[in-house]
Protein backbone atom coordinates (compact mmCIF):
# COMPACT_ATOMS: atom_id res chain seq x y z
CA UNK A 1 0.00 0.00 0.00
CA UNK A 2 1.42 3.41 -0.64
CA UNK A 3 2.07 5.53 1.98
CA UNK A 4 -0.45 8.59 1.55
CA UNK A 5 2.04 11.09 3.47
CA UNK A 6 3.98 13.81 1.43
CA UNK A 7 7.26 13.16 0.74
CA UNK A 8 10.09 15.98 -1.00
CA UNK A 9 13.33 14.88 -2.08
CA UNK A 10 16.19 17.55 -3.64
CA UNK A 11 18.03 15.45 -6.83
CA UNK A 12 21.56 16.97 -7.67
CA UNK A 13 22.14 16.48 -11.62
CA UNK A 14 24.89 18.60 -13.54
CA UNK A 15 24.93 21.57 -15.72
CA UNK A 16 22.39 21.58 -18.49
CA UNK A 17 22.50 19.80 -22.24
CA UNK A 18 24.28 16.61 -20.37
CA UNK A 19 23.18 13.39 -20.02
CA UNK A 20 22.12 14.42 -16.19
CA UNK A 21 19.39 16.65 -15.91
CA UNK A 22 17.91 14.39 -18.86
CA UNK A 23 17.87 11.58 -16.49
CA UNK A 24 16.88 13.57 -13.56
CA UNK A 25 13.84 14.40 -15.15
CA UNK A 26 12.96 10.80 -15.90
CA UNK A 27 13.98 10.03 -12.89
CA UNK A 28 10.95 12.48 -10.81
CA UNK A 29 8.54 11.55 -13.59
CA UNK A 30 8.77 7.72 -12.89
CA UNK A 31 9.09 8.22 -9.02
CA UNK A 32 6.26 10.36 -9.07
CA UNK A 33 3.56 8.21 -11.12
CA UNK A 34 4.86 5.41 -8.99
CA UNK A 35 4.19 7.28 -5.85
CA UNK A 36 2.42 10.43 -6.15
CA UNK A 37 3.16 11.32 -2.79
CA UNK A 38 7.08 11.23 -3.30
CA UNK A 39 8.28 14.81 -5.36
CA UNK A 40 11.93 14.72 -6.90
CA UNK A 41 13.01 18.47 -7.00
CA UNK A 42 15.36 18.43 -9.86
CA UNK A 43 18.71 20.93 -9.50
CA UNK A 44 21.15 21.81 -11.53
CA UNK A 45 24.90 21.25 -10.13
CA UNK A 46 28.06 21.39 -11.67
CA UNK A 47 28.27 17.60 -11.65
CA UNK A 48 29.58 14.90 -9.81
CA UNK A 49 32.16 17.11 -8.08
CA UNK A 50 30.11 18.89 -6.71
CA UNK A 51 27.24 16.70 -6.27
CA UNK A 52 29.18 14.82 -3.59
CA UNK A 53 30.14 17.54 -1.09
CA UNK A 54 26.58 18.48 -1.62
CA UNK A 55 25.20 15.26 -0.25
CA UNK A 56 28.40 15.54 2.29
CA UNK A 57 26.58 18.59 3.70
CA UNK A 58 23.12 17.91 3.80
CA UNK A 59 22.16 20.56 1.28
CA UNK A 60 20.97 17.65 -0.91
CA UNK A 61 18.87 14.26 -0.74
CA UNK A 62 20.09 12.45 -3.44
CA UNK A 63 22.06 13.39 -6.52
CA UNK A 64 23.58 11.50 -9.20
CA UNK A 65 27.56 10.85 -9.84
CA UNK A 66 29.81 9.08 -11.94
CA UNK A 67 31.39 5.75 -10.67
CA UNK A 68 34.99 7.46 -10.69
CA UNK A 69 34.19 10.16 -8.41
CA UNK A 70 32.28 8.12 -5.94
CA UNK A 71 35.06 5.32 -6.30
CA UNK A 72 37.89 8.14 -4.96
CA UNK A 73 35.20 9.91 -2.52
CA UNK A 74 34.67 6.46 -0.43
CA UNK A 75 38.34 5.12 -1.02
CA UNK A 76 39.58 8.25 0.64
CA UNK A 77 41.61 8.87 -2.72
CA UNK A 78 43.10 12.58 -2.16
CA UNK A 79 40.29 13.31 0.33
CA UNK A 80 38.68 12.14 3.40
CA UNK A 81 36.25 9.17 3.13
CA UNK A 82 32.68 10.36 2.04
CA UNK A 83 29.82 9.46 4.43
CA UNK A 84 27.26 8.87 1.96
CA UNK A 85 25.21 5.99 0.71
CA UNK A 86 23.78 4.32 -2.90
CA UNK A 87 20.28 4.82 -3.73
CA UNK A 88 20.20 3.29 -7.18
CA UNK A 89 22.54 1.99 -10.11
CA UNK A 90 21.84 4.61 -12.95
CA UNK A 91 23.50 2.99 -16.39
CA UNK A 92 26.58 1.97 -17.45
CA UNK A 93 29.14 4.91 -18.92
CA UNK A 94 31.12 3.31 -21.70
CA UNK A 95 33.81 6.17 -22.63
CA UNK A 96 34.33 6.78 -26.06
CA UNK A 97 35.09 9.92 -27.99
CA UNK A 98 33.19 11.34 -31.21
CA UNK A 99 34.30 13.22 -34.53
CA UNK A 100 32.31 13.94 -37.29
CA UNK A 101 32.25 11.38 -40.17
CA UNK A 102 34.70 13.15 -42.30
CA UNK A 103 37.51 13.79 -40.14
CA UNK A 104 40.72 11.77 -40.71
CA UNK A 105 40.94 10.82 -36.81
CA UNK A 106 40.51 7.15 -35.98
CA UNK A 107 42.55 6.27 -32.90
CA UNK A 108 43.37 7.89 -30.00
CA UNK A 109 46.87 8.35 -31.00
CA UNK A 110 45.33 10.60 -33.91
CA UNK A 111 43.78 12.89 -31.53
CA UNK A 112 47.34 13.43 -29.76
CA UNK A 113 47.77 17.23 -29.39
CA UNK A 114 44.60 18.23 -31.06
CA UNK A 115 41.73 20.49 -29.50
CA UNK A 116 39.36 17.72 -27.74
CA UNK A 117 36.35 18.53 -25.65
CA UNK A 118 36.75 16.50 -22.24
CA UNK A 119 33.76 17.69 -21.00
CA UNK A 120 32.19 20.38 -18.44
CA UNK A 121 35.31 20.71 -15.44
CA UNK A 122 33.27 19.57 -12.62
CA UNK A 123 32.08 16.67 -14.59
CA UNK A 124 32.34 13.00 -13.67
CA UNK A 125 33.00 12.45 -17.30
CA UNK A 126 36.14 14.15 -17.23
CA UNK A 127 37.49 11.94 -14.08
CA UNK A 128 36.70 8.64 -16.13
CA UNK A 129 38.73 10.48 -19.34
CA UNK A 130 41.76 10.88 -16.59
CA UNK A 131 41.49 7.21 -15.41
CA UNK A 132 41.09 5.63 -19.30
CA UNK A 133 44.02 7.65 -20.63
CA UNK A 134 45.97 7.04 -17.67
CA UNK A 135 45.77 3.20 -18.17
CA UNK A 136 47.66 4.05 -21.50
CA UNK A 137 50.02 6.50 -20.39
CA UNK A 138 48.72 9.67 -21.21
CA UNK A 139 47.41 12.77 -20.06
CA UNK A 140 44.33 14.85 -21.33
CA UNK A 141 46.06 18.19 -20.35
CA UNK A 142 49.97 17.08 -21.62
CA UNK A 143 49.01 14.91 -24.60
CA UNK A 144 46.04 17.01 -25.65
CA UNK A 145 44.93 20.69 -26.49
CA UNK A 146 42.56 20.21 -23.60
CA UNK A 147 39.08 22.07 -23.47
CA UNK A 148 36.63 22.26 -20.57
CA UNK A 149 32.85 23.62 -21.09
CA UNK A 150 30.89 25.64 -19.20
CA UNK A 151 27.90 23.89 -20.16
CA UNK A 152 27.78 20.15 -21.34
CA UNK A 153 25.94 20.94 -24.42
CA UNK A 154 28.14 23.32 -25.97
CA UNK A 155 30.79 20.06 -27.06
CA UNK A 156 28.22 19.09 -30.25
CA UNK A 157 28.39 22.67 -31.96
CA UNK A 158 32.12 23.00 -31.69
CA UNK A 159 32.80 19.47 -33.05
CA UNK A 160 30.67 20.57 -36.09
CA UNK A 161 32.56 23.96 -36.43
CA UNK A 162 35.56 22.71 -35.75
CA UNK A 163 36.70 24.31 -33.10
CA UNK A 164 37.70 20.97 -31.36
CA UNK A 165 38.26 17.45 -33.40
CA UNK A 166 36.58 15.24 -30.77
CA UNK A 167 34.57 15.39 -27.71
CA UNK A 168 34.74 12.89 -25.12
CA UNK A 169 32.03 11.36 -23.50
CA UNK A 170 30.07 8.06 -22.04
CA UNK A 171 27.08 6.30 -21.91
CA UNK A 172 24.16 5.04 -23.96
CA UNK A 173 21.76 7.83 -25.47
CA UNK A 174 24.68 10.30 -24.08
CA UNK A 175 22.90 13.68 -25.56
CA UNK A 176 26.20 15.11 -26.66
CA UNK A 177 26.61 11.77 -28.89
CA UNK A 178 23.12 11.99 -30.03
CA UNK A 179 23.93 15.88 -31.26
CA UNK A 180 26.91 15.39 -33.62
CA UNK A 181 25.68 11.42 -34.73
CA UNK A 182 22.27 13.05 -35.87
CA UNK A 183 23.96 16.09 -37.36
CA UNK A 184 23.98 15.99 -41.45
CA UNK A 185 27.87 14.86 -41.55
CA UNK A 186 26.74 11.92 -39.06
CA UNK A 187 29.83 10.92 -36.15
CA UNK A 188 32.68 8.34 -36.02
CA UNK A 189 33.59 6.68 -32.90
CA UNK A 190 37.09 6.70 -31.06
CA UNK A 191 37.78 3.93 -28.25
CA UNK A 192 40.54 2.44 -26.64
CA UNK A 193 41.74 -1.25 -29.16
CA UNK A 194 41.38 -4.36 -27.29
CA UNK A 195 45.21 -4.08 -26.04
CA UNK A 196 44.77 -0.53 -24.62
CA UNK A 197 41.55 -1.72 -22.87
CA UNK A 198 43.28 -5.14 -21.33
CA UNK A 199 46.11 -2.78 -20.07
CA UNK A 200 43.50 0.07 -18.59
CA UNK A 201 41.48 -2.33 -16.76
CA UNK A 202 44.62 -3.97 -15.80
CA UNK A 203 45.72 -0.68 -14.07
CA UNK A 204 42.46 0.67 -12.89
CA UNK A 205 40.44 -2.20 -11.32
CA UNK A 206 37.35 0.44 -11.29
CA UNK A 207 36.98 -0.02 -15.19
CA UNK A 208 35.18 -2.55 -16.90
CA UNK A 209 34.23 -3.56 -20.64
CA UNK A 210 31.17 -2.53 -21.32
CA UNK A 211 29.54 -2.31 -24.97
CA UNK A 212 27.02 0.64 -26.69
CA UNK A 213 24.74 -1.78 -28.60
CA UNK A 214 24.20 -1.10 -32.62
CA UNK A 215 21.73 1.44 -32.82
CA UNK A 216 22.66 3.50 -30.18
CA UNK A 217 23.36 6.15 -32.25
CA UNK A 218 22.30 7.52 -35.64
CA UNK A 219 24.50 5.79 -38.32
CA UNK A 220 26.05 3.33 -35.48
CA UNK A 221 25.47 0.00 -37.38
CA UNK A 222 27.93 -2.18 -35.38
CA UNK A 223 28.30 -2.68 -31.38
CA UNK A 224 30.98 -0.45 -30.01
CA UNK A 225 33.15 -2.09 -27.43
CA UNK A 226 34.80 0.50 -25.17
CA UNK A 227 35.69 0.32 -21.05
CA UNK A 228 34.04 2.46 -18.56
CA UNK A 229 31.90 2.37 -14.71
CA UNK A 230 28.43 2.61 -13.66
CA UNK A 231 26.69 5.86 -12.42
CA UNK A 232 24.90 5.78 -9.43
CA UNK A 233 22.05 7.89 -7.50
CA UNK A 234 23.68 8.79 -4.19
CA UNK A 235 21.52 9.67 -0.88
CA UNK A 236 23.23 11.39 2.26
CA UNK A 237 23.25 9.32 5.12
CA UNK A 238 21.37 11.05 7.28
CA UNK A 239 18.15 10.42 4.97
CA UNK A 240 15.57 8.63 7.00
CA UNK A 241 15.45 5.10 6.26
CA UNK A 242 11.70 5.45 5.43
CA UNK A 243 12.46 7.56 2.86
CA UNK A 244 14.79 5.43 1.25
CA UNK A 245 12.65 2.53 1.70
CA UNK A 246 9.85 4.91 -0.07
CA UNK A 247 12.15 5.87 -2.92
CA UNK A 248 13.64 2.25 -3.79
CA UNK A 249 10.30 0.60 -3.77
CA UNK A 250 8.94 3.72 -6.47
CA UNK A 251 11.40 3.81 -7.95
CA UNK A 252 11.37 -0.36 -8.79
CA UNK A 253 7.63 -0.04 -9.51
CA UNK A 254 8.47 2.56 -12.20
CA UNK A 255 11.33 0.70 -13.88
CA UNK A 256 9.55 0.29 -17.37
CA UNK A 257 8.28 4.20 -16.79
CA UNK A 258 11.78 5.15 -16.32
CA UNK A 259 13.22 2.86 -19.44
CA UNK A 260 10.01 4.46 -21.12
CA UNK A 261 11.08 8.34 -20.56
CA UNK A 262 14.86 7.59 -21.36
CA UNK A 263 16.42 4.21 -23.46
CA UNK A 264 19.31 4.78 -21.25
CA UNK A 265 17.46 4.91 -17.80
CA UNK A 266 16.77 0.99 -19.01
CA UNK A 267 19.76 0.03 -16.96
CA UNK A 268 18.05 1.68 -13.63
CA UNK A 269 16.87 -1.69 -12.36
CA UNK A 270 16.61 -2.92 -8.35
CA UNK A 271 19.08 -5.98 -9.69
CA UNK A 272 21.48 -3.93 -11.60
CA UNK A 273 21.78 -1.50 -8.13
CA UNK A 274 22.83 -4.64 -6.23
CA UNK A 275 25.16 -6.49 -9.08
CA UNK A 276 27.06 -2.30 -9.29
CA UNK A 277 27.72 -1.36 -5.82
CA UNK A 278 30.88 -0.90 -5.14
CA UNK A 279 30.33 -2.15 -1.56
CA UNK A 280 26.90 -3.90 -0.72
CA UNK A 281 27.40 -2.00 2.53
CA UNK A 282 27.33 1.58 0.17
CA UNK A 283 23.41 1.08 -0.40
CA UNK A 284 21.38 2.88 1.99
CA UNK A 285 20.03 0.70 5.08
CA UNK A 286 16.36 2.06 3.72
CA UNK A 287 16.97 0.75 0.18
CA UNK A 288 18.45 -2.62 1.32
CA UNK A 289 15.07 -3.18 3.26
CA UNK A 290 13.32 -2.76 0.31
CA UNK A 291 15.36 -4.67 -1.88
CA UNK A 292 15.60 -7.67 0.39
CA UNK A 293 12.09 -7.67 0.79
CA UNK A 294 11.77 -7.51 -2.90
CA UNK A 295 13.84 -10.65 -2.91
CA UNK A 296 16.62 -8.84 -4.80
CA UNK A 297 19.54 -8.36 -2.40
CA UNK A 298 20.23 -10.97 0.24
Amino acid sequence: MTDPRPLTLTLGTATPGGGFPLYGEAFAAAVHEADPGVTVQTRNTRGSIENIPLIEAGSLDIALVTGEPLYEAVNAIGRAPADLRIAAAMYSSPGLFVTRADSAHRSITDLLGKPVAFGAQGSGLVILARYVLDGVGLDMNRDFQAVFLERAGDGPAMVADGRVVALWGGGIGWPGFAAVASSPGGARFIVPDAAQAQTIMQKHGLLKPLTVPAGSYAGQTAPIVSVGSWAFVIARSSLPEAAAYRLARALHLGESTIARRLAQAAETTAANTVAAALRPDLIHPGVQRYLREAGVMR
